[in-house]
């Protein structure tokens, strides 16, 4: 096995920064990946991996992506919940690659809900 070189150990430590900027800290977006198995198997990989190339090709720290577990609408996956700052969050179902992108061009960069993807608008929960 080859041994690591500093540059090796730097270039990791800069990939692990991304990452964890990308999944924690304030922001002004945060995108949730729902990533259960129903997701996984419904395509929830591929609507990631479409959302990492588009923060990084915008190399925009403002957007937090993260996953979570099953959002228990198992049909309508793949699925994201798209919260912007001082707004309400948005459920977007049935996703495709296309359907992702426009989301984040739209609602991520603009600010405008693309009400014929999302299945609801505002949280379940009690303030």
């Amino acid at each position: 096995m080859k041994k690591l070189s500093i540059e090796d150990l730097e270039k990791i430590s800069q990939k692990v920064k991304k990452t964890n900027r990308l999944r924690s800290g304030s922001a002004r977006a945060k995108i949730t990946v729902h990533m259960g198995t129903c997701g996984i198997a419904a395509g929830a990989r591929n609507i990631m991996n479409v959302l990492l190339k588009k923060i990084e090709e915008k190399e925009s720290g403002e957007v937090i992506l993260t996953t979570s577990g099953c959002a228990g609408f198992c049909s309508r996956e793949p699925m994201v919940t798209v919260e912007l700052k001082g707004k309400p969050p948005v459920k977007y179902v049935d996703l495709t690659e296309e359907k992702i992108e426009k989301i984040f061009s739209k609602h991520v960069q603009n600010g405008e809900i693309v009400t014929e993807y999302a299945l609801a608008i505002g949280s379940e929960r009690e303030p």
